[in-house]
């Protein structure tokens, strides 16, 4: 007897939570923040964002959907980690859809074609009243509060929030940790000493 069709939604979410590992709490207070895996809406949210994304793994794709690169690599001058070159669409500054991300972030070297491999997608928003000492208009994407506030990171970058998502490369500190500890810039120093991390996750950038 053939099994019943599911209803979209539920189909929606099912996929959504095969993407995202159930945590333990142990392996949450190690890997970082993640969602709520019963949080219906996040997982669906995070699925979308994985599917549109996914066609950036071409880095001349996103060049030509209006992803210019902004910056230098970013290495984290509070601890162990890095970034990457992010890669920013203006018209998607300030937005929290899970479609349209307003930065991708590319591996600091090239692969053997000269091409740069795509490691996470970033959601950033403005921090409305430019005071790094408040936050009462922190955003949220996928159940999960923005880091920061925090200073821009490039000329004409205001201060800001922002939210990673580390879906096409794995982050040992967490999916949602903006620094990963397995990325390294070109001629990266590690710091003299340990620094207080800024407000967000427990961590800056």
């Amino acid at each position: 007897m053939p099994m019943p069709a599911r209803p979209p939604a539920l189909a929606a979410a099912t996929v959504a939570l095969a993407l995202v590992p159930v945590l333990s709490p142990a392996a949450v207070a190690v890997e970082g923040p993640a969602p709520d895996p019963r949080n219906t809406r996040a997982m669906r949210d995070l699925a979308t964002a994985i599917r549109v994304t996914a066609r950036y793994v071409d880095e001349a794709q996103a060049v030509k959907d209006g992803y210019v690169p902004h910056g230098e690599c970013l290495n984290n001058p509070f601890g162990a980690g890095a970034m990457g070159y992010h890669y920013v669409k203006a018209a998607n500054w300030g937005s929290t859809d899970p479609r349209r991300p307003t930065a991708l972030v590319y591996s600091p070297d090239k692969d053997r074609h000269g091409k740069r491999r795509l490691y996470a997608v970033e959601w950033m928003v403005s921090d409305k009243d430019q005071d790094l000492t408040t936050k009462e208009d922190r955003p949220s994407m996928f159940g999960l509060p923005f880091d920061g506030p925090m200073p821009g990171h490039w000329a004409g970058n205001p201060k800001h929030y922002d939210l990673h998502l580390w879906a096409y490369k794995k982050n040992p500190a967490g999916r949602f940790h903006n620094w990963n500890p397995d990325v390294t810039c070109p001629g990266a120093k590690k710091p003299a000493v340990p620094a207080t991390p800024a407000p967000g996750h427990g961590h800056a950038h």
